[in-house]
């Protein structure tokens, strides 16, 4: 590899590490207003909805359906558990029995 690429690495790391850095190293000793905390607690929420609404409702798979009925259990063990693991965990398990029993 020639120095150009090094360069693209090294800047593609700054510019990746730096918006994740820069709160954690600026905010990490104090305490935010409950007002930002709660405004902060809404933005994942968001982001999966972002993610995942156009793939549910857009669906360019032949089997619309599926998707649609994997992220009921889906979103339900994720709104009660609040757990990673166990909402992606279901829904792949949800995923695979659909197409299991529909053949999807």
């Amino acid at each position: 590899m020639d120095k150009t690429w090094w360069f693209i690495i090294g800047g593609m790391t700054v510019v990746t590490l730096l918006p994740r850095l820069t709160p954690i190293l600026l905010l990490s000793d104090r305490r935010l207003p409950p007002v930002i905390q709660r405004w902060l607690s809404l933005i994942a929420p968001a982001i999966l909805s972002a993610l995942l609404l156009p793939e549910l409702f857009f669906v360019r798979d032949a089997t619309p359906v599926v998707p649609l009925l994997a992220s009921v259990p889906t979103f339900l063990v994720a709104w009660w558990t609040k757990s990673l693991f166990k909402t992606v965990v279901v829904g792949i398990a949800a995923v695979a029995l659909l197409r299991l029993i529909g053949g999807l």
